[in-house]
């Protein structure tokens, strides 16, 4: 994933980078967890965040 000029985009145009830092423990359950399910880390995200957008907007 290359990004132009640092902006943050990958080559296609069509994605941005999410830059957060989180303890070595954390990621390593959030990947095994993924993992697990047979999803990617980044699915997982998306799932996390929509379920919580949901309960949060009712």
């Amino acid at each position: 994933m290359a990004n132009r000029a640092g902006d943050g985009t990958d080559e296609d145009g069509g994605t941005m980078s999410l830059n957060f830092k989180v303890s070595p423990e954390f990621k390593k359950e959030f990947k095994g967890f993924a993992g697990s399910e047979g999803i990617t880390m980044t699915d997982l995200l998306k799932e996390g965040f929509a379920l919580s957008k949901r309960k949060r907007t009712k």
